[in-house]
């Protein structure tokens, strides 16, 4: 029996639990629970007896706000003596920092953008075992979490930022990466799309696709966004995906975005054009 442990079962982590289970994987899983304000897991115990008895374990849990990685600080101990024969942890390309709009590959030293908590999780990960595989991720989009649902509710945003790309990964094809990654060789990997773009690009591919209206361009400042958003927007980066094709045999079913948008309008019900604009409306 493949049994898998995961920590934190979000948006991403609930889709690749899902597909293992459909595969006659075991899934043991983990919330968090905020108690005196402090991130902590109900029944220490049981947890640690499921660390005990897992195959595969995976942490999907950002750092808390005390910039620490709430899984290894209950659990790390427990984690690195488990007899599990896989681990690996969700992460994010936000740990490249800024590059300026250049690509960035695994090669490159982290640490020097504004998720530099995010960074040093990621290291403690990877020296925690010696079979930790890392995935990091940029924008993660998919059902109910893409530029066709903003538009359709309201919160699209065009930025004027000329030059301004970004790297997005469609949360199926992590999914089919880190079911790669069980037997590819430990270390860190990109999950990105093969086609860096500005968000303005793929807002109108959405727009186009559902006949909603465009929202209008508006300056950063004319944006109100907020200050996480805001950083989002202050760093510019293309994520290279090559050593994840090589290493993993792993390739995105949805290259781009346009693949990725057009799966999400196959399961959604007919949008009217008259479904409310996203100019009045306000990540990861």
């Amino acid at each position: 029996m493949t049994d898998m442990l995961i920590f934190g079962l979000g948006y991403t982590a609930s889709r690749l639990a899902a597909a293992l289970r459909a595969q006659g994987w075991r899934i043991t899983a983990t919330r968090q629970t905020a108690i005196d304000g402090a991130l902590a897991f109900a029944d220490s115990e049981a947890v640690r007896a499921a660390i005990g008895t897992a195959s595969h374990i995976l942490s999907s849990v950002p750092p808390g706000e005390d910039g620490a990685d709430p899984v290894l600080a209950a659990y790390g101990a427990d984690i690195a003596a488990a007899p599990a024969r896989w681990t690996g942890y969700l992460s994010a390309t936000g740990v490249y920092g800024d590059t300026g709009g250049a690509w960035v590959d695994e090669s490159a030293s982290i640490g020097h953008g504004r998720r530099s908590a995010r960074a040093e999780a990621d290291l403690a990960w990877q020296m925690l075992r010696d079979d930790v595989r890392v995935f990091r991720l940029p924008g993660i989009y998919g059902p109910g979490r893409s530029a066709i649902d903003r538009l359709i509710d309201g919160r699209a945003r065009r930025i004027d930022l000329p030059g301004q790309v970004f790297s997005r990964v469609h949360v199926d094809d992590i999914v089919a990466g880190v079911i790669a990654g069980f037997d590819g060789p430990p270390g860190p990997y990109n999950l990105a799309d093969d086609h860096p773009c500005s968000q303005n690009e793929v807002i109108a591919a959405a727009s186009a696709l559902t006949g909603l209206p465009l929202p209008p361009l508006l300056s950063l400042e004319e944006a109100k966004l907020s200050p996480m958003a805001r950083a989002f927007y202050g760093e510019n980066r293309r994520i290279a995906n090559g050593k994840a094709k090589r290493l993993l045999g792993w390739n995105p079913a949805c290259p781009t975005y346009r693949e990725g948008l057009a799966r999400i309008a196959m399961t959604m019900p007919r949008i009217e054009s008259s479904a409310p604009s996203a100019a009045s409306g306000d990540q990861r």
